[in-house]
């Protein structure tokens, strides 16, 4: 908003007038009803996605595009602005969440940045401008079964990672016989511990629920036995081979290996029927330029490559669009770092960002969604364990805690089962949820918004000589961060290249060719087709090209020009051979 005041006074005098709606943040209405501050089921979030598409059918369609090893239906809604274009007409971003079956609020994430951007089109000028100008994919999950499975059964913070394909874990040749086993029947998978004499724990004197490590000549009477369970196939092990699964984020075909190089990578590359269904929508769709996937947890903008011997393969210039993107991110996203996936975390094979990436030269992120440093609202050293329990118990009044209880073990006889439960980390707090997903929703729209967008730049138009031969210099102008082809795109011939095409009417084009300047005296001649130019690096973020065309044909003959791009929005143009400049 701007505004144009002739005096500090007059500012003054219709303060009063103006403050209560100028400092109030716009309500966007909305014709979906949808709270933010709870989680959903995955047949919810379905719901949700048919409810936005029924109340804005003008903008949103949904298409299946498979189903999940169990049968889940997989959705993927469209978004896009037809009045501008059809959807293929533009660049793309593929948004979703939840790769991982425990990562819950990535869903929600997804769910809202579709529920957001479709309320705010129309309303917003900003969003209206961005849906205008390009075209959406989301998937709210890309592992409905592991969701499921995590709301439905018993797990830790940590579980549920994976699919839920039937996988011997423990190599025994059985499948899935020793599953966790919810003891106490809270919902949750927690802790045992067992009095003992010798034991190296002691309960905490003021807060009986937390048990303290004694010191190397001292004993506490108590013994941790790990997670609550039973050694159902007697191999002395607990809960190591339950329901699943592939990690479906190793599944990718960039850089897989198989299990035994890196644990759950499935049987082959897109062995999972998600993910097959998911590149498959993908590989249809080559105007998507960007990606976002959002995961939990930990506060990171995470960009590829997975593995270290990968680094070589993404070009300064992409790196450079990486680094400004994941710059303004950690603005936008407090307590967020910006992070090179192997270098900053750990390496990954066959990973779904480094798949769009490396294999598509796509310009993707993996959001890490929530760090228990937003529980205290500043910058402090890191917290300690007793300082994070003190905040989730003050701040969540006990939810995320089961109270210790006594149980019957067939093994160990009288423990007791409790602790943190699976709500207690990873997850976003559930008062903090929206503020959570609005943040990530306004970061993926800002790395929307630094897709190509192409525009002419002055053609200039001179005779040369007296005869009917032309000198034609035109420019190409792109005004965003991204290139309309990477720079991975163009040094591995990925996908189609941009094509410059003049067309005259009457007589045709001589010659061409590319130059640096306008006031170059050279060409970098095209051979063969020079009305027909093929550029394999496309045009720059925030840069041009400039090519010069020698035309013969007559005075004030009409000539076409176009310019089309799988990752840009193509232009056209006509002009006359008439000595100018032309704006």
């Amino acid at each position: 908003m701007k505004l144009h005041l002739t005096s500090l006074a007059i500012a003054a005098a219709c303060m009063t007038a103006v403050q209560p709606a100028a400092l109030a943040q716009e309500h966007i209405p909305g014709k979906v009803d949808i709270a933010f501050n709870r989680y959903y089921t995955y047949d919810q979030l379905v719901d949700h996605m048919h409810a936005i598409a029924a109340a804005y059918p003008e903008i949103v369609t949904l298409e299946q595009i498979g189903f999940s090893g169990f049968g889940k239906p997989m959705f993927v809604a469209i978004v896009n602005a037809p009045k501008t274009g059809p959807v293929s007409s533009k660049p793309a971003m593929w948004i979703d969440g939840s790769v991982h079956g425990n990562e819950i609020q990535a869903a929600e994430a997804v769910l809202y940045s579709l529920w957001y951007l479709t309320k705010a089109y129309g309303h917003n000028e900003d969003l209206t401008e961005l849906l205008d100008n390009y075209s959406f994919y989301f998937l709210v999950s890309q592992n409905p079964d592991g969701r499921d499975y995590w709301f439905d059964e018993a797990n830790t913070p940590n579980s549920s990672r994976s699919n839920q394909r039937p996988v011997d874990s423990d190599r025994d040749g059985l499948i899935d016989e020793d599953p966790a086993d919810d003891l106490d029947g809270d919902g949750s998978i927690t802790q045992m511990w067992k009095e003992d004499p010798d034991g190296r724990w002691k309960r905490d004197e003021t807060d009986p629920r937390v048990f303290l490590r004694v010191g190397e000549d001292e004993t506490g009477g108590w013994i941790r036995l790990g997670q609550e369970g039973i050694d159902n196939d007697g191999d002395g092990r607990i809960n190591e081979d339950g329901p699943g699964g592939d990690d479906m984020n190793r599944n990718w075909p960039t850089d897989w290996k198989p299990g035994y190089v890196q644990r759950g990578a499935g049987e082959f590359t897109l062995s999972n029927p998600e993910t097959k269904a998911i590149a498959d929508f993908i590989l249809a769709h080559p105007n998507i330029a960007s990606g976002q996937s959002y995961h939990n947890s930990g506060g990171m903008l995470l960009r590829g490559p997975g593995a270290s011997y990968n680094e070589s393969s993404y070009p300064r210039e992409d790196i450079r669009v990486y680094d400004e993107i994941g710059r303004i991110g950690e603005d936008i996203l407090p307590y967020y770092d910006y992070m090179v996936i192997y270098k900053d975390l750990y390496t990954v094979h066959g990973g779904f960002v480094n798949w769009l990436a490396e294999g598509l030269g796509a310009y993707s992120f993996t959001n890490e969604l929530w760090t228990p440093d937003k529980y205290f609202q500043r910058d402090i050293s890191r917290p300690s364990s007793d300082q994070m329990w003190l905040f989730r118990d003050r701040l969540q009044f006990g939810q995320a805690f089961k109270e210790y209880t006594e149980f019957d073990h067939p093994e160990h006889g009288t423990v007791l089962i409790g602790g943190l439960n699976k709500w207690s980390a990873r997850n976003t707090p559930t008062f903090m949820l929206e503020e959570e997903c609005h943040r990530n929703f306004s970061f993926t729209m800002f790395h929307a918004d630094q897709m190509a967008m192409l525009e002419w730049g002055p053609i200039e138009i001179e005779r040369v000589g007296e005869s009917d031969l032309w000198q034609v210099t035109v420019e190409v102008k792109n005004e965003k961060l991204m290139p309309t082809r990477s720079g991975i795109q163009a040094r591995k011939s990925i996908g189609q290249n941009d094509l410059l095409l003049c067309e005259p009417a009457e007589g045709r084009v001589v010659m061409s060719g590319s130059i640096s300047n306008r006031r170059s005296k050279s060409i970098n001649e095209t051979r063969f087709e020079p009305g027909r130019i093929q550029l394999s690096r496309g045009v720059p973020g925030k840069g041009s090209v400039l090519h010069r065309f020698y035309i013969e044909g007559p005075t004030g003959s009409t000539v076409r020009l176009s310019y089309s791009a799988q990752r840009a929005k193509d232009i056209e143009m006509e002009f006359r051979l008439e000595p100018k400049s032309r704006e």
